[in-house]
């Protein structure tokens, strides 16, 4: 059977890749054709290239775990995360032009849009954000395909993270209520992350009664889903993600006191979440700063930012770009002067590399 055109089985390697810049225009689509349907149903295909069967499917289980894990502890700009876009192009694409059956083909789909949200993911953490966007297009489209809502709703939510980032708060709001729209048919740890990030889209916007009422929901949610055994890849939202977040969301609103209170709730996160972490001690070095303590200021600041440097993360070093702003009031002081000036060199060098 010839796959529809345009399908998920017509994927080549040129299509994981694209010159073009980032552009929210580029979401419109694949946002609404979800919205009308977030499932299709898979056909079995027979062709002349590889015949797929469980053991391909296994394969790439584990490297999507892998992808996953590394991503979480070691960020997006280390050769190890890039090379997962290597392996979608080189391995996965010609397994997706192959012949499969119908379940084996729905397996294959799933776990290649597993793949190319993380691929996005770190893409968009080392700055390639024209490389991140097409990678998230083309995992939910792979989500519908293998007939996923609940991994098509986190890919959007992953996408309205990328939309937030680039300061696109509105539609951020959009794609996370459209991702939490399905909310009774979703498992509940992947609702209420799609809760989270529209809380902290209403925090940037200013809205801190929308902010409060999405963190209220997305607790709740979580708790519901604490016993359940859903799919590894939301394995990570719970409590303590909902802590770092809560935290960074009224740090925005300028609420330092909510920002503190959050933060004490629970433990930093561990080094399995480096990231995390980092964007935890940026966001309450800007606390302390609004609460006017400089020297815990700095101090969180400057570990914050060994941690960026050391993880390789651009994106991340929007962070202590942003904390950067925080200390205006001592602007002349010779420990902000230095702190600053080293948040410009690592950014420099992280641009370069």
């Amino acid at each position: 059977m010839r796959p529809l055109r345009g399908s998920p089985a017509d994927t080549d390697s040129r299509q994981f890749l694209t010159s073009q810049t980032f552009a929210i225009s580029a979401f419109a689509t694949p946002f609404t054709r979800w919205l009308i349907d977030p499932a299709d149903s898979t056909r079995a295909r027979a062709t002349a290239g590889p015949s797929v069967d469980r053991e391909h499917i296994a394969e790439l289980r584990e490297a999507a775990d892998s992808a996953r894990l590394w991503d979480s502890r070691f960020g997006g700009a280390n050769r190890k995360s890039t090379s997962l876009t290597e392996y979608l192009y080189g391995r996965v694409a010609p397994l997706l032009r192959g012949s499969y059956s119908e379940a084996v083909g729905r397996d294959l789909f799933r776990v290649t849009a597993e793949m190319a949200r993380p691929a996005g993911w770190t893409a968009f953490d080392a700055g390639r954000h024209n490389i991140a966007q097409r990678h998230f297009i083309q995992a939910l489209r792979l989500a519908r395909a293998g007939g996923d809502a609940d991994l098509g709703a986190y890919i959007l939510t992953t996408m309205a993270m990328q939309s937030l980032m680039r300061g696109f708060t509105s539609e951020a709001i959009d794609m996370a209520q459209g991702a939490y729209q399905r909310g009774n048919t979703l498992d509940p740890r992947v609702a209420g992350f799609a809760k989270l990030i529209e809380a902290r889209s209403h925090a940037r916007a200013g809205d801190e009664r929308a902010t409060s009422a999405c963190i209220t929901q997305s607790e709740r949610l979580a708790a519901c889903g604490a016993d359940s055994e859903g799919p590894a890849w939301i394995g990570f939202f719970g409590q303590q993600r909902i802590i770092t977040d809560a935290t960074e969301a009224f740090r925005d609103l300028g609420n330092h006191r909510a920002a503190f209170a959050w933060n004490a709730i629970g433990p930093m996160p561990s080094d399995a979440f480096a990231r995390s972490r980092s964007v935890r001690l940026s966001v309450l070095a800007s606390a302390h700063a609004q609460n006017g303590d400089l020297a815990q200021s700095l101090h969180l600041g400057r570990e914050s930012l060994n941690l960026f440097t050391r993880l390789g993360s651009l994106r991340g070093m929007e962070y202590p770009r942003v904390y950067g702003r925080s200390p205006e009031p001592w602007r002349r002081d010779p420990q902000v002067v230095t702190c600053l000036s080293d948040v410009r060199k690592a950014t420099r060098s992280l641009t370069v590399a």
